[in-house]
């Protein structure tokens, strides 16, 4: 507001009007000052007359003081009446100046009288108006030394005149007069002459204000005409250019904004327009180049943040069950307390709302939404993890599912009617992107789960062994994404990939003589050799899976390759088929032998009975820097709640 057009030229303009007017007032104001200047002047003036009149009274009294009876009472009617009012005058004036407040009635009582005439201030002012006054340093110093002056003259003078008010001793009061005569008549010229410079001086002030206003007024003047080239004409042409450029497809290009005008707002809302229509083709692009669901989401975050305010980004689909909805995926480039696979109740929920609309729906301030949505516990978790606004965007994957995009920020009130037209304006491309990298997942998924099936029925003796061995490996995987040297190692997709990939750790057994794989008692030197060569097999086969989907423009079996290959292979080299160890063992290689091991132990087998829990981490811990990575041997110690509720409720003893 403060920076369009229209308002700096209409604050300048007023300024000017403003400025004018404050001329105008202040003249008139200083005006009326100087009557009072000239008032107060005139008043000093009187001092002076008053000295002068009193010192002439007094020579002229001198020279002709009366000798007997009758001629002194002439004189008490006449010179003693003169030199009490010339007292009662001039202390007046000098403690009203001393008081810097002159009452109406000074003019009055500042009368003269000299002879049977009375002469009086002339009026500057209004008469019943109380003058308030201000001296300068100058003024002020004078006034004191004028005052100090007076204050030693009356007391001596009305010594002089003795006690006897009846019989006052005039000719000797006319003589201490006449003695001191230039003592009075310079402090009272002196304070007037400080009085007359004190007013010139604001004389000076008033023309230099004047000169100063119609400097400004100028100035504004001038101001306005820069301010239509600056702020008008001059990014007119500019916008005119760029705009031109723009036409002709360089949808990079974007136009120079300064301030915060209507022309910069339209530059801006150009721009806007331009850069979004640059992401769309720029997310397009990248969709392109996606090969699983978490570059997808990670494309779409990172794109929209230019056009949307996000902190975190998750995608929600519904159970097979139908009374959860659970987060697919999830990307933020901070740490949240959301995990993939999470799972929230279906009812009075916003996925609910959002699946029987169709529509998006915006819930601005998660820590007090509608009713409806109450103890929610989808909202809860998010504004425990510190989001305040989020938009539930509604993903068609194919006909019969439908998932959802929840865009979450941390400030309350973030989202608007224009996201969510933005929004339903790249549905499109949105669901493309999804249902291309999904669709793949899926493939992945039930090429993953046949292997691994293929790999079980080879050996049924194992009962829930792959369940039972992946759960705890990811929880392996999750504890070590928490803490520890492995931390930065291990991601979202990570984790997801050695879930996927665990139970086909044997899958090379495919490979393996029956007589071999099912054989009751222990196996030869002979037969050994040929079980130890099935992880090169289960390798082998998984690149070969790997070869095909690279074909394709993707990478999805690399961690399964690592997990079947080395999950035999032991810390200290003493392992199989390449006795490698240490660190050169893939991690998800070292997080499923630590879980298969694990399962093998406290399950029951047609040779053993199953060890317990206790039994099991003894041994493992004996073994932690041979057979195991003791990094992760002592991450399990610390995960075994998680591990005893997977136990518990898929044992199999």
């Amino acid at each position: 507001m403060r920076n369009s057009i229209k308002f700096q030229i209409s604050s300048a303009l007023a300024t000017q009007f403003i400025v004018l007017l404050l001329i105008v007032s202040f003249t008139i104001f200083e005006l009326n000052l100087r009557k009072h200047d000239y008032a107060i002047l005139n008043l000093a003036g009187q001092l002076r007359v008053l000295s002068q009149t009193v010192v002439a009274q007094s020579y002229n009294y001198a020279e002709r003081a009366p000798r007997d009876h009758d001629t002194y009472e002439r004189d008490l009617g006449l010179y003693n009446r003169d030199l009490n009012s010339f007292i009662t005058s001039y202390d007046r004036i000098i403690s009203s100046f001393k008081a810097r407040q002159l009452a109406p009635d000074l003019w009055d009582a500042s009368a003269l009288f000299v002879g049977n005439n009375k002469t009086k201030t002339p009026s500057f002012t209004d008469p019943n108006e109380t003058i308030y006054c201000t001296w300068d340093k100058t003024s002020r110093n004078q006034l004191d030394v004028t005052a100090n002056i007076w204050q030693t003259f009356k007391k001596e003078l009305e010594t002089e005149l003795g006690n006897n008010k009846q019989e006052p001793r005039l000719e000797a009061a006319a003589k201490y007069i006449i003695f001191h005569e230039s003592e009075l008549l310079e402090t009272s010229t002196d304070l007037s002459s400080a009085f007359r410079s004190m007013m010139e001086g604001k004389l000076q002030i008033i023309n230099l204000w004047n000169r100063v206003a119609i400097f400004i007024s100028l100035l504004i003047a001038a101001t306005l005409v820069y301010l239509l080239y600056r702020k008008t004409f001059k990014p007119l042409d500019k916008t005119v250019k760029a705009f031109e450029r723009i036409s002709q497809g360089d949808l990079t290009h974007q136009v120079a904004v300064s301030g915060g005008t209507e022309i910069s707002s339209l530059i801006q809302a150009f721009n806007t327009m331009t850069q979004r229509l640059a992401s769309l083709f720029h997310l397009t692009d990248r969709i392109n180049q996606a090969t699983n669901l978490d570059d997808t989401l990670k494309f779409v975050s990172e794109e929209f943040r230019s056009m949307l305010p996000i902190n975190w980004v998750g995608m929600l689909r519904i159970s097979p069950g139908e009374q959860h909805v659970v987060l697919e995926r999830q990307y933020s480039d901070q740490q949240t307390s959301f995990h993939e696979k999470d799972s929230f109740l279906l009812l009075n929920s916003p996925f609910k709302v959002v699946q029987e609309s169709g529509k998006p729906l915006i819930i601005n301030n998660l820590h007090n939404p509608d009713a409806f949505f109450s103890n929610n516990s989808l909202l809860m978790t998010l504004t425990g993890n510190g989001f305040s606004s989020a938009i539930f965007f509604p993903l068609s994957i194919h006909l019969q599912e439908q998932a959802v995009l929840v865009f979450a920020a941390e400030k309350t009130g973030e989202y608007g009617v224009a996201h969510i037209e933005l929004l339903e304006n790249i549905a499109v491309q949105v669901g493309h992107a999804f249902n291309k990298t999904i669709g793949m997942e899926s493939l992945v998924i039930s090429a993953v789960e046949g292997l691994a099936m293929l790999a079980e029925n080879r050996d049924p003796e194992t009962g829930d062994h792959l369940v039972r061995m992946s759960l705890y490996s990811v929880i392996i995987a999750e504890q070590l994404a928490e803490e520890g040297p492995y931390k930065t190692d291990i991601t979202p997709a990570y984790i997801r990939d050695v879930f996927r990939f665990a139970p086909m750790h044997d899958i090379g057994k495919v490979g393996v003589p029956d007589s071999i794989l099912l054989k009751p008692g222990r196996l030869d030197d002979n037969e050994r050799k040929q079980m130890e060569i099935h992880p090169v097999t289960g390798a082998e086969v998984l690149r070969r899976c790997e070869q095909q989907v690279q074909l394709a423009g993707h990478s999805i079996f690399n961690v399964g390759i690592e997990i079947a290959e080395a999950h035999h292979e032991k810390f200290d080299g003493s392992g199989y088929p390449y006795k490698i160890s240490g660190q050169d063992i893939p991690l998800s290689a070292r997080i499923v032998a630590v879980a298969d091991v694990f399962d093998a132990l406290t399950s029951k087998r047609p040779y053993k009975e199953a060890w317990s829990i206790d039994k099991a981490m003894d041994l493992m811990q004996e073994q932690a820097g041979q057979h195991f990575d003791p990094v992760i041997i002592q991450t399990m110690q610390q995960a075994m709640p998680r591990i005893l509720e997977v136990y518990n409720k898929h044992k199999h003893i």
